[in-house]
């Protein structure tokens, strides 16, 4: 614990700033509350996300083993934007999947399987899919930083701030109050020698 001045100065200095702690700390709190509430909602989000993914590989891959055809998929399908927009979720700014663009392909029609048109299409839904997965991986990144500060800030107050304060106002209290204690009997101590002085 810091020094502190032990006079009415310092009491009401420390009166401020547990009133401010006080007032502070609900809203620490909620911010907490409403993180926790939406860690728990983005881990939702990208667990479902997350078995989509899973289903429509798995799918895939079924699909294409049927046909045995090797046609090199992965050349007819490149990403060439992911798009985003932000949003703010309790004081964080988190980006949210819009879409996924995909850079136009051709390829010779009488060469490459009637298949191969469908193959594509389902190829860029499991990019498009994957790519919100790993948005869905930020964004619970970024609130769960912010849920750690938060909580080491609500800690901070409730645990150090507001009980170290509480305990310097007691000290100066009951330094204020020996003072005031001391200043009486002096007083009187002075009284009763004045009133000796004058009776002898």
């Amino acid at each position: 614990m810091a020094k502190i001045k032990l006079t009415k100065n310092e009491l009401k200095k420390q009166k401020d700033g547990l009133k401010r702690f006080q007032r502070y700390l609900p809203t620490l709190q909620l911010k907490k509350q409403q993180l926790q509430m939406e860690v728990r909602k983005i881990e939702e989000a990208l667990r479902k996300k997350e078995q989509e993914f899973e289903q429509l590989h798995q799918s895939f891959q079924d699909w294409v083993a049927v046909l045995g055809e090797e046609v090199g998929l992965e050349d007819f399908v490149e990403v060439q934007e992911i798009v985003t927009s932000d949003s703010n979720i309790a004081g964080v700014d988190i980006p949210i999947f819009e879409e996924a663009i995909f850079q136009p392909t051709e390829y010779d029609l009488f060469v490459t399987p009637l298949w191969v048109d469908r193959a594509v299409e389902r190829i860029k839904e499991m990019l498009a899919v994957q790519a919100e997965v790993e948005i869905l991986k930020e964004q619970a990144r970024l609130v769960r930083e912010e849920l750690t500060i938060t909580t080491q800030r609500v800690n901070l107050f409730e645990k150090v701030k507001i009980p170290e304060t509480k305990e310097n106002i007691r000290v100066i209290r009951i330094y204020m109050g020996d003072q005031q204690t001391a200043a009486v009997v002096r007083g009187k101590i002075s009284k009763r020698k004045i009133v000796e002085k004058q009776a002898s």
